[in-house]
């Protein structure tokens, strides 16, 4: 059934789940309504395939819970029916390897959110561990320019700052750094600089801020209260209709997902972090599962946030985003 008029229509930024019927059906406890799924971080195009043919059988399976998306008009759709639009997503450009060509076939397949770098320097651009950051290469600008033909997501989060803020300004479309904080509340490359925060407000951006405790003030211990005064904080500098939730989620993933997330291919060795080893840290007792979703609405409301800049932020914010994203130019 849809989502209660009662409470909002909760759009998340970034899932990277152990997807399973059980997770599928706290999304609809929690009135989850689409959600930006992580199909993979470094594989290939033809690993990507393998990794899409899995999400197929999952909407074969649980398609009384779930539906594809690929626009916002099929968004829209799965919000009538009562399941959850999944959206498909890749943390990394690897999946286009060095050929341009492959971002529309990912397209016609249902890619929505591509991140330009994960951490390293890709093709496109410099994450943030670099030793240096220098900007958005040659394919990187020839990617923007096709991201925006094709109606998809360019997603900086994992971005080095220089490349985050030149994405941002070359592209036609807005931009998302879909799930991160600012460093003023916690001081960690990995979260946006004022300079990415200005950038975004200047472009009509989205930041979806992420529930994942290295990227908050007190990491696991971080409350609710906290978390909701730095929305509201937030909300003061850049606008609270450009404010999402990209919880960053990684429910039931076993430790070994850190190191293909962190190492993937490019070395023997555990990549030196500044989080510390490779195991997933303990989420904040307020937000554990797709089901706490209704406990942010109200901390955000006992922050002092209006009804509908709470409604903008639970979801309707991403959904003004992908319509311009999504559409046309």
């Amino acid at each position: 059934m849809p989502v209660p008029a009662s409470r909002p229509f909760t759009v998340d930024g970034a899932q990277y789940a152990n997807w399973s019927r059980k997770i599928f059906e706290e999304m609809r406890a929690g009135g989850v309504g689409a959600v930006h799924a992580t199909v993979g971080y470094h594989e290939n195009f033809r690993e990507t395939v393998d990794l899409l043919v899995a999400w197929n059988r999952r909407f074969a399976e649980h398609g009384d819970l779930i539906a594809r998306a690929r626009s916002v008009a099929e968004i829209e759709a799965a919000r009538a029916s009562g399941r959850t639009a999944i959206l498909f997503g890749m943390q990394n450009p690897s999946a286009i390897e060095a050929d341009l060509g492959l971002l529309e076939v990912l397209r016609d397949c249902g890619l929505t959110f591509l991140q330009l770098t994960y951490n390293n320097q890709s093709l496109l651009g410099a994450g943030w561990q670099e030793f240096e950051d220098g900007g958005i290469t040659r394919m990187g600008r020839e990617v923007i320019t096709e991201m925006n033909r094709l109606g998809m997501v360019i997603d900086m989060s994992h971005a080095g700052e220089r490349t985050t803020v030149e994405a941002i300004e070359r592209s036609a479309r807005p931009v998302t750094v879909s799930h991160a904080n600012p460093r003023w509340w916690r001081d960690t490359p990995r979260n946006v600089s004022d300079r990415i925060i200005d950038a975004l407000e200047a472009h009509d951006g989205l930041l979806g801020l992420s529930l994942y405790p290295h990227h908050m003030a007190g990491g696991s211990a971080c409350t609710l209260a906290d978390f909701a005064v730095m929305a509201a904080r937030l909300a003061e500098q850049i606008g609270p209709e450009r404010i999402g939730i990209g919880s960053d989620l990684c429910q039931d993933r076993p430790d070994s997902a850190i190191a293909w997330m962190r190492d993937g291919r490019w070395t023997f060795e555990t990549a030196a972090n500044p989080n510390g080893p490779p195991v997933f840290p303990a989420q904040p007792a307020w937000f554990r599962s797709n089901a706490d979703f209704p406990g942010i609405a109200a901390g955000l409301r006992a922050a002092g946030f209006a009804p509908d800049e709470v409604d903008g932020i639970m979801g309707e914010n991403w959904m003004r985003f992908l319509r311009r994203t999504l559409g046309t130019v």
